[in-house]
């Protein structure tokens, strides 16, 4: 089983799910993708879930406010959470959370864009991220939605040195990727069109399954809502959405070949 020893800075490293039900959330993301749940007591009260694979680390959960929205958050990597915080006012975006250490295994800020779309930066410690690095099951590919691609583009890049694709003309582009260093590893969907409607901008994540069809009818079963079915993407797999009982939206994809070999 690939193991992932290290992230490069402006990495998409750690997923963390906020949720109303942690014990409802661990069964359908454990059902679903046969992740293995471990509790973690948090100082203070609650708990912390760590969702694993032969031992490796996939993403984590815990325990939300009644009033606030269940949802997938994204952690990016760096390798001065204090630095990177220092330039996201600059950049036009806001610290909703100013750095601080979580006990020794990292240092994170929580940050929104100028568009309104939150992120975490994680400087690692005892704790890199996520170290699952097997086809399935593995949380990948974060893509933000977002009503203004421009200036996201301008944020983002500011903050992290990432590059597009396309390069230029990102404002009418019908999808954009992200690049880090040499990788593509990051999408940005512009919000156009009446189905966007009420929606706010935000970071979605995908789990790579083995058959997304025969997964989407699963989660069905499970209570969750498929809110987009089954879909091919030409030369990169089938993906569906999915809405999980508590409302957290998340993405499934069974790659291709050529998909994986990108």
């Amino acid at each position: 089983m690939a193991r992932i020893e290290s992230y490069p800075p402006g990495s998409f490293c750690w997923a963390e799910l906020a949720t109303h039900d942690l014990t409802a959330a661990k069964k359908l993301y454990g059902e679903l993708f046969g992740w293995s749940a471990v509790d973690n007591p948090i100082p203070g009260g609650g708990v912390y879930t760590m969702f694993r694979i032969d031992g490796n680390d996939v993403a984590a959960a815990h325990a939300h406010r009644p009033d606030l929205r269940p949802h997938w958050g994204v952690y990016f990597s760096v390798t001065s959470a204090d630095e990177t915080a220092a330039k996201v006012e600059p950049l036009g975006g806001k610290l909703i959370e100013p750095p601080f250490d979580v006990m020794d295994v990292g240092r994170m800020a929580v940050i929104q864009d100028p568009q309104g779309s939150t992120i975490s930066i994680w400087q690692a410690k005892k704790h890199i991220g996520a170290t699952h690095g097997g086809l399935l099951g593995r949380v990948m590919w974060p893509e933000l939605h977002t009503p203004d691609p421009a200036g996201a583009a301008a944020f983002y890049t500011g903050l992290f040195g990432w590059r597009t694709h396309p390069a230029s003309g990102v404002e009418s582009a019908q999808y954009v990727e992200w690049i880090n260093g040499e990788t593509h590893f990051a999408g940005m969907m512009p919000m156009r069109g009446p189905e966007w409607q009420g929606l706010p901008p935000h970071w979605m994540i995908y789990i790579t399954v083995a058959d997304c069809d025969e997964r989407a009818a699963k989660a069905k079963g499970l209570g969750a809502e498929v809110c987009v079915p089954p879909t091919d993407v030409p030369n990169v797999g089938r993906f569906a959405v999915i809405s999980d009982a508590q409302g957290a939206t998340f993405s499934m994809i069974q790659m291709t070949a050529r998909g994986q070999a990108a």
